[in-house]
């Protein structure tokens, strides 16, 4: 069980791991051993995950998401399977936090009455700048 929240724990049974070959550093060594990690969850289909942040996490994976729900992160900073898989996992975790932090509720609020004032002036100020720039009598032609 991988601990996300206090709530929330993704089953290590969900996670599926591909090992490819990596474009990172490594040597000669990148052309002969699959060190990458592609990790695949299943968000849609998670028991793990509560409704509404099986939403926001889809919506915060953007193309990291499929159309079938199918959350994929490719690793490959490191040299070594095992630090790959780590850091996709973390970052797969890291995702979920986010996840899990519903948004603040937008308060609405008005501005005041003399934040208008300030507002009205400045463009005052701005039309005489302007109209200061205009060639006098240009409308007689």
């Amino acid at each position: 069980m991988i601990v996300v929240t206090r709530d929330i724990g993704l089953d290590e049974s969900e996670l599926a791991f591909e090992f490819v070959r990596s474009s990172g550093p490594g040597g000669q060594n990148v052309n002969k051993v699959a060190t990458a990690v592609r990790l695949r969850f299943d968000a849609r289909r998670s028991p793990s995950l509560p409704e509404d942040v099986r939403a926001r996490l889809l919506a915060l994976a953007g193309r990291r998401a499929g159309e079938d729900g199918v959350l994929t992160i490719r690793a490959e900073r490191h040299r070594t399977q095992t630090a790959n898989r780590r850091d996709a996992v973390e970052r797969l975790v890291a995702l979920v936090r986010r996840a899990a932090v519903p948004p603040k509720k937008r308060r609405k609020t008005r501005p005041s009455a003399a934040s208008r004032e300030r507002r009205l002036e400045s463009k005052r100020r701005r039309s005489r700048t302007k109209a200061g720039r205009r060639a006098k009598g240009a409308d007689d032609g």
